[in-house]
């Protein structure tokens, strides 16, 4: 009894935590502005048909701190088990830690038809919609983090922004939902008839700000909805902008979906006036009518202003954009560029607008997707890579004066990606930020903890409860290589590539959301082996106490007198990294292979009297000796010595304990450019492929899967994913582009042209991993292997051996930050139950992508 006891007090410190952050957001102003207060209330895209105002709800305390690789989801279990599964009022689903029946109960909605009620944290709300036929509607609901309806999992509206529309075919008959309540203990639900089968929404939009200066045209993007039950192909929109038109081709929409689809937008004279302009855009189907037609304020400013730049992503070729807070100096070449990262529930937009325009660089504020995006990893770290680059090919700034900076959040992201990225950036200023997301998480738990007894027994954390909440939990071999696979978001194990560069950390004295003594902790640190960090904390600062939170003079000081070091003047140089795949170079040296997939790599050049390098878990090294003017003869590394004969590309090969030269390494194998890691697959113009050769339910299965994960990563990501048929794959029309495959080898037509030769072999009844064949129809994977005809891309595979195991693949925790995922993951349905403990296999493959030299562990 008391260990379910401590799990309860453990979850209430936690909603205490995330209110106190929420709150902290919510009531800061300016820079953090809260995305509720925008939540869409109207309905523009038909008529409404039903408002949910009665329901069942249940409460099932969330024990977790942080988020698992595989949620424990007994309620959703049982909805996707049996879809024709009823429940009624004061039905019991189980019982608590103290015997007491776990029942549902009858809820009712407010005067805004919303359910709200502060119990309904961590419950399940079940609804219920009789429909005399057959008949498509638009589910639009919020405040849930994702839904089943018949059997069948959709995402949900975590954020409350009221944006999420599902096109459903609703059975004659009793439909059921069940909803997961998100952050906020609200839901509101409402059915709506589709005024058109094909039509525009406007909820969503991502658009850029026009520039009189720029003569070439924009990319903004506005969600399709496609109502019907056939494909939406060979469409096309119109947009007009002061008489100027520009035609965009789409790319085919699936039935049932809603997809965010790029379009162009012209260019305005120099001559155009300043202000709001209207955009008008028009959907065209393959017979050339318009089925759709809106009207978008665009704002025109000159380029001297903060503004927004919109651009196409090579992650999922859609639309994201950056805000700029321009330099004041129209004239100077080569200035400074000031990369700032935002924090959690932050637009760009409102982060560029927080700083003022400086004499001397550009600031940029890239969306991290979205305001609360991935914590600037995972998608968010490629979205800041994205946005710098471009940035850089735009404003052409001087290479050795590029910052890093940004607050919340977005100081975790400065650590982060500063700790990741060390040679791009001259100095870092990290405001009000913590440096890594996992312990940023535990350390509220652990703050309460070393209250004295007194006060913690007044919070009904006993003693016997207080041990029980410090004790370690004991990890499976399996969940710890699990673990591992998260190591390149453990900012504190790469600490030490901070030396690159100067390190400026501001924080507020009494800053209660990020606690102070989290940007203490650094400075202690960080003076253990650094001698060039400021720190300073703000008299009486909170969280957010005006623009001078993170637009700070002395920051902008500390940056003038920093630049990037020529590799020439390097003579020492650390550098490390968990995975090639997401970080491999310092200057002059990149990792390329692990011995030891995922631990730290890292090495140490010198040259202060000889060239060394001494290196540890690095299996294949590079030197480009041709970036250094010195002439080098002889590099001794690991205590071996190596003669050079030229200075050139030295590719280095460890082999039981000894180094020698080795050929250019083949793009087959590991190394930076395809590393693994089951969520890298999700990049480079990525496609799903599902499955049409199977039974019914199969087909039905993948298809709603694929549309899940699509709808997740526009919700989670700004996405436009890409979603076709096996059978209109084609090699050479998706050239090197990842690919997502849902299904198996007896279902999905597209493994044999994909994954004919992958080491694993999945089909119905059977997995064929290696030498061992496990039978059965309980069987899930994901696992993500090299594209063989490409240089650089990736499949990753969601697959089942039956009807069981497709069951449990339906969780999408892949595309949530914080958690963490190898090459390779086996389980069962108990894992629905169980979580992360049941997982019966995961690993990575070998550096040639063989199990046989592979790290592999099983339960």
């Amino acid at each position: 009894m008391a260990y379910f006891k401590f799990k309860k007090i453990a979850c209430l410190i936690l909603i205490i935590f995330i209110s106190t952050v929420q709150f902290a957001q919510q009531r800061t102003g300016n820079i953090v502005e809260y995305f509720g207060k925008e939540k869409v209330n109207e309905i523009s895209e038909g008529k409404l048909l039903h408002i949910f105002k009665n329901a069942l709800s249940l409460k099932i305390q969330d024990f977790s701190f942080n988020s698992s690789s595989f949620p424990k989801e007994p309620v959703f279990e049982r909805f996707l088990m049996n879809p024709d599964l009823k429940v009624v009022e004061n039905e019991v689903f189980d019982i608590d830690f103290s015997g007491k029946e776990l029942k549902w109960k009858v809820i009712s909605t407010d005067e805004t038809n919303t359910f709200s009620n502060e119990d309904l944290n961590s419950s399940y709300v079940y609804l219920t919609y009789k429909s005399n036929v057959e008949k498509t509607v638009l589910f639009e609901a919020s405040g849930h983090t994702m839904f089943i309806v018949n059997g069948l999992p959709h995402e949900g509206d975590h954020y409350d922004f009221g944006w999420n529309l599902i096109p459903l075919k609703l059975k004659k008959g009793t439909n059921v939902f069940v909803l997961k309540v998100g952050r906020f203990p609200r839901i509101r639900a409402r059915l709506i008839e589709p005024e058109k089968p094909v039509q525009f929404t406007t909820r969503d939009l991502t658009m850029p700000d026009i520039l009189v200066e720029e003569t070439k045209d924009y990319k903004g993007a506005i969600r399709v909805i496609n109502a019907s039950n056939t494909w939406v192909k060979n469409y096309t929109i119109v947009s007009e902008l002061f008489g100027i038109t520009k035609e965009s081709k789409l790319i085919s929409i699936p039935p049932m979906s809603v997809l965010k689809v790029p379009f162009s937008i012209a260019s305005v004279s120099n001559e155009t006036n300043l202000g709001t302009a209207e955009l008008m855009v028009k959907l065209k189907n393959n017979q050339n009518q318009v089925v759709s037609n809106k009207t978008i304020q665009l704002e025109v400013k000159s380029k001297y202003q903060h503004h927004k730049k919109t651009f196409i992503s090579s992650i999922d070729g859609s639309v994201q954009y950056y805000s700029v807070a321009p330099s004041t100096d129209k004239n100077s070449e080569k200035q400074a560029l000031f990369l700032s990262v935002h924090g959690a529930s932050v637009e760009a937009v409102n982060q560029a607008n927080a700083y003022e325009k400086k004499d001397w660089g550009n600031v940029v504020a890239p969306t991290n997707r979205r305001p609360f995006g991935f914590a600037w990893e995972d998608w968010g770290r490629l979205d800041a890579l994205e946005v710098l680059e471009d940035a850089k090919n735009i404003y052409q700034p001087n290479p050795t004066k590029i910052y890093l900076t940004g607050h919340s959040m977005g100081g975790h992201g400065t650590w982060y990606l500063g700790a990741t990225y060390p040679d791009k950036f001259a100095s870092i200023a990290p405001c009000a930020g913590y440096p890594d997301l996992l312990l940023y998480r535990d350390s509220f738990l652990k703050k309460t903890l070393e209250l004295p007894q007194e006060e913690l027994t007044k919070i009904g954390i006993t003693p016997e409860i207080a041990y029980n909440l410090n004790e370690p939990s004991q990890l499976t071999a399996v969940e710890k290589l699990m673990k591992r696979a998260g190591n390149p978001s453990r900012t504190l194990k790469l600490i030490r590539n901070y030396l690159h560069f100067g390190v400026y950390v501001l924080h507020g004295e009494k800053d209660d959301v990020v606690p102070t003594y989290i940007a203490r902790d650094m400075r202690e640190r960080l003076g253990t082996f650094h001698n060039d960090f400021t720190y300073y904390e703000y008299p009486d600062g909170t969280h957010w106490y005006g623009n001078h939170s993170l637009d700070w003079y002395k920051i902008f000081n500390f940056f003038k007198e920093r630049t990037l070091k020529n590799p020439n003047d390097i003579k020492n140089l650390e550098f490390y990294t968990a995975s090639p795949g997401v970080s491999a170079s310092s200057n002059f040296i990149t990792i390329h292979q692990q011995k030891i997939p995922f631990e730290i790599s890292s090495f140490n050049f010198s040259k202060e009297n000889s060239c060394t390098i001494d290196t540890e878990n690095v299996s294949l090294l590079e030197v480009d000796l041709t970036k250094l003017n010195d002439t080098i003869t002889k590099i001794v590394v690991d205590g071996q010595e190596i003669n050079i004969e030229t200075n050139s590309k030295l590719f280095l090969n460890s082999e039981n304990g000894k180094w020698t030269v080795v050929n250019n390494p083949s793009i087959q194998e590991k190394g930076p450019h395809r590393n693994g890691g089951f969520k890298d697959a999700f990049r480079h113009n990525v496609v799903f492929v599902y499955a049409t050769n199977g039974s019914k339910i199969e087909n039905e299965w993948y298809y709603n899967k694929a549309k899940f994960d699509a709808e997740t990563f526009w919700y989670k990501a700004n996405g436009c994913i890409e979603i076709i048929k096996d059978v209109d794959f084609n090699l050479k029309k998706y050239t090197n582009r990842n690919v997502i495959i849902y299904g198996n080898k007896t279902n999905n037509t597209a493994w044999n042209k994909l994954l004919k030769n992958s080491p694993i072999q999945v089909e119905n009844g059977l997995v064929n991993f290696g030498s061992k064949k496990l039978k059965g129809n309980q069987w899930g994977m994901y696992f993500t292997v090299p594209r063989n005809d490409s240089d650089f891309a990736s499949i990753g595979v969601v697959t089942a051996s039956g009807l069981q195991g497709m069951k449990a693949t339906y969780a999408n925790h892949y595309l949530v930050n914080g958690t963490t995922f190898p090459d390779v993951l086996l389980f069962d349905d108990s894992v629905l139950l169980n979580g992360d403990k049941d997982v019966k296999c995961a690993g990575f493959f070998g550096n040639d992508w063989s199990i046989e030299k592979g790290d592999f562990k099983w339960k």
